[in-house]
């Protein structure tokens, strides 16, 4: 049966201290803003378009949810506050970019979700009293639990929606407006697959693609199934369609998206349909890289492990949530797997792909956790020898099994384990990646990925493992520089990794190859560690291969950007030239940069 929250009348809701003025005109007196049926009146009238904002908070699957919000927005004549200078010149530093609109995707999975929310509300309540016309819309997993408590507790809030009708949003956010009221709607199913809804897409480069929405698992710390439903699988015909499309659009790396995406094929019987779609995509012309998202250990089997090592494209990454070492522990959480299975599917995936990169979850502190049942996890993190691991102290949710058990552990010993369990997972993690000094990778640059490499002059991407590289770049060369050699975001660069850090790797091998002066060297030795450059015994390294995906995000930037003079230069999308400094010319789109 289907639930539709009843709007909540706004008149005498507003923020706290907001002042009596008048309302500001309707959306359908705004310029270039959608009518009440969610279409665009005008895309371009009136000197500033309406602009939007999404927050997203939690998982990849928000991310690619986020996406579809802001498809279908530009839709229907929204812009991204981001390419709108005078609108995001307003930002108020509250998390509203300075849009008409500022979404945020709500994650329900841990405790303070709630806490968080709410604190970025306070903190837009202000802004939005400032600002005429503002809106803010609440959304995702929370939105879904919390559906009119929202507005209860944030009056000012315009417009809440949930997991399964993302399509509504345009019409929300006009009915909002026209009925200066709050507009609250809540499915209990899913009433549109996402993917057929218009997207956004964040990267050029980069695609999620989802295969599966929902979860048919009763873990007992999970509120995920209730929120997100019961797994609805996509026809693979769909999904490989949808693949094929983005790599159309210049994309050269997709990831699959599921709850649990080795169970993707229960829907229409078929389940070994995972390894056949991992091959599949792997054969869709322009796709250089497929990952995957959490696959459950209870139903992973070895055809997927030979889809992986048989599919070149396939990358040898694999992400296996432990959540616990303690049998015990796992049978109470009904995940439906022990220790020794777990130990086995690693061991069975290293034997294949002995480069792969295995990550995992850890949850600290479920109901009735002894320090025995602690003690196993701790042993199976060390035989597992992950590359990393996100460790959580356990949220009680709401609703679940385990939250009303009543022997919770105390926050203190909670507290206890996660820091010793953190300290083991950064010791692996760091030996790990020490292992990896001296390889050849292959690294597909990113924005983003590196918060400080204006400063240390890299670039940073992922490997063909997805571990996290930090590049530097050739001595002269400007990371902006695209016409005398500077990967584009998109584009991958060849280099040897030089150090192995805690939690990335570094590949300074552009500045190898030559003694530095005593003086650079103590310079180096005082700079602090993430920004030293690390140097080896071997010749300089760094070859870039100018990819599709480096040129569709050349035009994605190009477009973003005011229209040029009529008689301004096109932006160049070829072969770059490059500076007569020890370069050589490869074979067609690669360049060998070697300084």
């Amino acid at each position: 049966m289907t639930t539709r929250e009843a709007t909540v009348s706004r008149l005498d809701a507003r923020a706290p201290g907001a002042s009596d003025a008048p309302d500001a005109p309707g959306v359908l007196d705004a310029p270039g803003a959608p009518d009440a049926l969610g279409a665009s009146s005008a895309h371009s009238a009136g000197p500033t378009p309406r602009t939007y904002h999404v927050r997203t908070l939690g998982c990849q699957m928000n991310v690619h949810d986020s996406e579809h919000m802001a498809g279908l927005l530009e839709a229907s004549g929204y812009r991204r506050v981001e390419d709108v200078p005078e609108a995001a010149a307003r930002d108020a530093g509250a998390g509203d970019g300075g849009a008409d609109v500022v979404i945020i995707n709500t994650c329900s999975v841990r405790e303070n979700a709630v806490t968080r929310l709410f604190g970025n509300l306070g903190r837009l309540a202000a802004v939005k009293r400032e600002r005429p016309g503002m809106q803010i819309a609440v959304a995702g997993c929370l939105a879904q639990q919390m559906g009119r408590g929202i507005i209860e507790r944030a009056p000012w809030v315009d417009v809440v929606f949930g997991t399964h009708n993302i399509d509504v949003l345009p019409a929300l956010l006009a009915r909002s407006r026209h009925n200066a009221e709050a507009a609250v709607e809540i499915e209990e199913s899913l009433k549109v697959f996402p993917s057929t809804l218009p997207t956004r897409r964040e990267s050029a480069y980069a695609a999620w693609v989802s295969i599966a929405v929902g979860c048919n698992n009763t873990c007992t710390f999970c509120i995920v199934p209730s929120l997100r439903g019961r797994q609805r699988d996509r026809r693979p015909g769909e999904v490989l369609a949808e693949i094929a499309a983005v790599a159309a659009d210049g994309a050269i790396e997709v990831t699959l998206l599921g709850q649990n995406v080795n169970s993707y094929g229960v829907g229409f019987g078929d389940r070994g349909a995972f390894a056949k779609l991992l091959r599949a995509a792997g054969a869709v012309e322009g796709i250089e890289r497929v990952r995957f998202t959490s696959p459950h250990p209870a139903a992973f089997t070895s055809d997927v492990i030979d889809a992986m090592a048989s599919t070149p494209a396939v990358m040898p990454s694999l992400h296996m949530p432990l959540q616990s070492g303690s049998d015990r522990v796992l049978r109470a959480m009904r995940r439906s797997y022990r220790s020794g299975r777990f130990l086995r599917i690693l061991d069975e995936v290293r034997d294949r792909l002995p480069e792969a990169a295995i990550t995992t979850d850890i949850i600290v502190g479920f109901p009735g956790e002894t320090e025995e049942d602690f003690a196993a996890t701790l042993d199976v993190v060390e035989r597992a020898r992950f590359a990393s691991a996100y460790t959580f102290e356990y949220s009680p949710r709401p609703g679940t099994p385990a939250a009303d058990r009543d022997d919770q552990v105390p926050p203190e010993v909670v507290k206890d384990r996660y820091r010793r369990l953190d300290e083991l997972v950064r010791r692996i993690s760091h030996e790990e990646n020490v292992h990896q000094e001296g390889r050849v990778v292959e690294v597909l640059v990113a924005e983003g990925e590196g918060r400080r490499d204006a400063v240390t002059a890299r670039v940073s991407g992922r490997a063909a493992d997805n571990r996290l590289v930090h590049a530097a770049l050739p001595v002269g060369l400007a990371a902006d520089d695209f016409a005398a050699g500077a990967p584009r975001p998109g584009d991958v660069v060849r280099v040897r990794v030089t150090h192995g850090a805690p939690h990335n790797l570094i590949a300074d091998s552009a500045r190898c190859g030559a003694a530095p002066s005593p003086e650079a060297l103590a310079a180096n030795e005082a700079r602090r560690a993430g920004d030293r450059i690390w140097y080896d015994d071997g010749p300089a390294l760094f070859e870039v291969r100018r990819t599709r995906a480096g040129d569709a995000w050349e035009r994605r930037r190009a477009q973003a950007r005011c229209a040029p003079e009529p008689d301004a230069a096109p932006v160049s999308l070829g072969m770059p030239r490059l500076r007569p400094r020890g370069s050589a010319a490869g074979n067609g789109r690669r360049l060998y940069l070697l300084f």
